[in-house]
């Protein structure tokens, strides 16, 4: 047995070993949800919570127990949004209706009491879903940047509805409106930012919100629900827990809700489209799967490559919509590159999340080790081989990453989005392999290319452009930075997402507008200098 056999080995630690710092304090039972304004209690059936960081005890393996949080019944579920629409008021709830400086401040309200909760927030995001420290602080800091960012954006959008407009003797002011009520549900990946970056935009906009925190990653959520209760007026803010198809399905199938803000998979979404009985009154704004693709050319730098493919395919144990998912390397290279990849893969360092500079950790989605152990399976059954120190090995929650090769169309892997450390490489001599792959993928969100030959790239571009929403140029894919767009084409998206394209997709363009007379001339002066409407305004915000 190997040294990197023996940690995998003993990776868990013993209670008494887990420092102060890092560690929960207790339990956390969380027996309130948020509706109209109140934290209501709760005590009937719950949820436990169990960390994917095991402990090692004289009896072996035990499951951290984390707490639990309410299994709320159809009831709840609707009561929730019975005050969302409500504060709604058909368009003329005082949130709704409120001036733009006004919401700003709301919502800055609500940062400054978040930031409060930052430590009991990281921690579980590290237990919870077994985010490693850094990533995870990183995730809290993006968020609240985000909120700050959405605000500026909001500001500038504000400045430039401030001004008339006259056009073929019609005089109009034209400004975005909120849409109705909004449900939002994130992913357990990124549980705190990504169901944030589509709340805190609905929000600003003067929709109301039901939210459902993602199964993987709810406790963490349980220290903002004082901060929403006393930062939004009743009813803005609305939370809802327990089991998708018990809370989400009556929800869909009241025909209340009026915008669906969904990352998760094609199938929910779906499901959740079809439940509406008015499907072309939904608005849907969807993050969904994604199998991106590297392409890497026999003239890429090897540094810069195994670089960003490292980073691509394992970043939080591959667990990102955004990660390299399959690798196509040019057959004149992949020799070398395989050996350089599979070192660098062994030099990541395995460990618990709080851990300094970990890179792998344990993952919390249950029966992911069991589904990542057979795609493995499945490929050497095919004529795979792994060709990294201890790919595929497990411990409990634990998945050694896997390098594989030769990857080819007959095995799983090489069309499942496997959302976790499993890097599967196809060899190609005809760039037309990896390109059609693109192509005929069921999803369109990112490609990376890896090169130097300007002529070559620049082919490759245009090819790949119209596939995809995003092209890196020898560089991972990613989301960020969030001012970009980040959507996708086919399964993989539906709306676009950045500070600026938030604030469009959940509202609408809507005018005030009147033919250009002296009547209407005096009118619509006296409304904006005696300031009698929030919505026909020339306010500038600073």
């Amino acid at each position: 047995m190997n040294h990197r056999e023996e940690l995998i080995r003993s990776l868990f630690p013993q209670a008494e070993g887990i420092p102060q710092e890092a560690d929960l304090p207790s339990e956390t039972k969380q027996q309130e949800y948020l509706v109209n304004g109140e934290l209501r209690s709760w005590d009937r059936p719950v949820q436990q919570v169990l960390s994917p960081v095991y402990l090692t005890t004289p009896s072996g393996l035990s499951p951290r127990v984390l707490g639990s949080y309410p299994l709320l019944t159809e009831k709840e579920a609707l009561e929730a949004l019975d005050a969302a629409v409500e504060a709604y008021a058909d368009g003329t709830g005082p949130w709704v209706t409120m001036p733009v400086q006004e919401r700003i401040e709301h919502v800055e309200e609500f940062t400054h009491r978040a930031l409060e909760k930052k430590n009991e927030v990281v921690r579980f995001l590290m237990w919870e879903i077994g985010k490693p420290y850094r990533d995870a602080e990183k995730e809290f800091d993006r968020t609240i940047g985000y909120i700050g960012d959405t605000i500026e954006a909001l500001k500038d959008l504000d400045r430039a509805s401030s001004r008339f407009v006259i056009e073929q003797g019609v005089i109009g002011q034209i400004r975005r409106a909120p849409l109705g009520v909004v449900l939002c549900m994130g992913p357990y990946n990124y549980p705190l930012n990504e169901t944030f970056t589509t709340l805190i935009p609905a929000l600003i906009m003067g929709n109301t919100v039901v939210f459902k925190p993602p199964r993987l990653g709810v406790l963490l959520h349980y220290p903002l629900l004082e901060a929403f209760k006393q930062s939004f007026p009743k009813g803005v803010v609305n939370s809802i827990y327990g089991q998708g198809q018990r809370v989400v399905g009556p929800l869909m199938s009241s025909e209340r809700v009026d915008v669906l803000a969904f990352i998760g998979s094609s199938g929910v979404a779906d499901v959740l489209k079809k439940q509406h009985p008015k499907p072309h009154r939904l608005r849907c704004v969807l993050g969904l799967e994604a199998k991106n693709a590297a392409i890497v050319l026999p003239d890429a730098d090897m540094d810069v490559t195994i670089s960003e493919c490292i980073l691509g395919a394992l970043s939080f144990n591959g667990q990102r919509c955004t990660a390299l998912k399959i690798l196509f390397v040019h057959s004149r290279i992949v020799d070398a590159f395989l050996d350089r990849l599979a070192r660098a893969v062994g030099q990541l360092k395995l460990g618990m999340p709080w851990e300094k500079d970990v890179d792998i950790t344990p993952m919390p989605e249950p029966g992911k080790v069991e589904y990542l152990t057979s795609l493995v399976e499945d490929a050497l059954s095919h004529g795979a081989a792994v060709v990294n120190d201890c790919g595929g090995a497990t411990n409990a929650t634990f998945f050694h990453p896997a390098v594989l090769y030769p990857v080819s169309p007959d095995m799983r892997v090489y069309r499942e989005e496997q959302f976790g450390p499993v890097i599967p490489v196809v060899p190609f001599d005809d760039l037309d392999v990896p390109v059609r792959y693109v192509i005929n993928s069921d999803y369109g969100q990112q490609v990376s290319v890896f090169g130097r030959d300007i002529d070559a790239m620049g082919r490759l571009i245009d090819l790949l452009v119209n596939q995809v929403c995003r092209v890196n140029i020898n560089s991972q894919c990613q989301r960020g930075p969030d001012s970009f767009p980040f959507t996708g084409r086919k399964d993989s998206a539906e709306g676009t997402l950045s500070t600026t394209d938030a604030l469009r997709v959940f509202s609408i363009r809507t005018l005030v507008a009147g033919k250009e007379n002296l009547m209407n001339k005096d009118l619509i002066t006296g409304i904006t200098r005696g300031r009698k409407s929030n919505f026909l305004s020339t306010d500038f915000i600073l």
